[in-house]
């Protein structure tokens, strides 16, 4: 069987062996980087975010070798449309979308996917396929796939989000990238912090005191507006307790990246990073907003282009932000193009018929609302 559900996780072969050892030597030899597809994430997810949806673990492979992992999902609507259709699983924390695949099996991981869905009966309409590096691996093997197979395949968005990818220090880094006006006061508010109190900057090493780490972060995120809204971890007992699985997860492998800055012993700003292969993922960040005047989230983003451009282990990270993002576009220099893309399913008879039908329905719509906004 090349798929499994939810929650019958994790899955066993027949010779007893778990698969999750299968799915963690594909990460070690993943194509493309991705954190939140990588077990330590992954497997948090299903255990904690995976209530309401049915999620299919699909699996590619090479014979008995294991080159492929996506999870997938039914979605009732296509965006604003009433289309029904199946997508990868990007759960409310999941920020990159690249399924892993191993390297140097891209095109055959996803010539296996792709037939799975074409045969299931329950993969209604195409494939929308959300949060892909527009350069990556897994975006050059769909694209040199469907001409094969003359399978259609529309970009439907695209945006730039920064990242940080650079062979320089962080000190040459930050006089170069960053405005000398912006290095002048962030200066001035770093001395003035230190005016206030003992400030001190730390990276999480010893796994004994990561539970408080975790706790620390839950507290001060909850502490600002993200709490008032309800959208910190901490407002829902799921979303706490996958932050607290992958975290110890991850730092278990050694791919946690936690920094802290703190004003007297007490945590002030936090950023918490998930490192995969020689990339890394920006997750979260956390800041006391009663101290917003000396910007303590920058402070903690300098702190951290510090920690990363020193640590010859991490060769780039993701800010896994939004576009156009005021703050940490004013930073790091690089971008990183994120698409979507609908890909049609194929099969046969009725089911081929319906798909393509529903794949020209989306597109149809789409072209009449950039018509209807003046974009065509």
């Amino acid at each position: 069987m090349d798929m499994a559900s939810h929650p019958a996780f994790p899955p066993v072969d027949p010779d007893g062996q778990d698969q999750l050892s299968h799915w963690r030597g594909l990460a070690l030899d993943a194509a493309e980087a991705n954190a939140f597809y990588a077990p330590d994430m992954l497997c948090a997810a299903l255990d904690h975010l995976a209530a309401d949806d049915h999620v299919h673990l699909m699996e590619a492979h090479d014979g008995d070798r294991l080159i492929g992992l996506l999870p997938i999902v039914q979605r009732a609507r296509h965006g604003r449309l009433p289309i029904a259709c199946v997508g990868n699983w990007m759960h409310r924390h999941c920020f990159f979308g690249a399924p892993i695949v191993r390297r140097g099996h891209e095109i055959m991981a996803w010539r296996s996917f792709l037939a799975q869905l074409d045969t299931a009966p329950w993969a209604s309409a195409f494939l929308h396929l959300e949060g892909l590096d527009a350069a990556g691996a897994n975006a050059a093997a769909l694209e040199a796939l469907c001409v094969e197979q003359r399978r259609r395949r529309q970009e439907i968005h695209r945006y730039d989000r920064a990242m940080l990818r650079s062979d320089l220090s962080a000190d040459i880094y930050w006089d170069t990238h960053v405005r000398a006006k912006k290095r002048k006061e962030l200066r001035r508010l770093q001395k003035r912090l230190a005016e206030m109190g003992t400030v001190e900057t730390r990276l999480l090493t010893d796994g004994r005191d990561l539970p408080d780490w975790c706790g620390d972060f839950l507290s001060l995120e909850a502490s600002g507006w993200k709490g008032q809204e309800g959208t910190a971890l901490a407002c829902a007992s799921g979303d706490t307790a996958f932050f607290r699985a992958a975290c110890a997860a991850a730092f278990d492998g050694g791919r946690l990246h936690m920094l802290r800055i703190d004003l007297d012993g007490r945590a002030i700003a936090m950023l918490v990073n998930f490192r995969h292969g020689d990339g890394a993922f920006s997750f979260k960040i956390a800041f006391d907003e009663q101290l917003g005047r000396f910007s303590p989230g920058v402070l903690i983003e300098i702190a951290n282009l510090h920690a990363v451009q020193g640590d010859p282990g991490i060769g780039w990270m993701d800010s896994c932000a939004a576009a156009d993002h005021p703050m940490i576009d004013s930073l790091w220099a690089q971008r990183r193009t994120i698409v979507q893309y609908r890909i049609a399913l194929h099969g046969g008879g009725m089911a081929r018929m319906r798909r393509n039908a529903a794949f020209a329905l989306a597109g149809g719509a789409e072209m009449l609302a950039r018509t209807l906004k003046g974009q065509a």
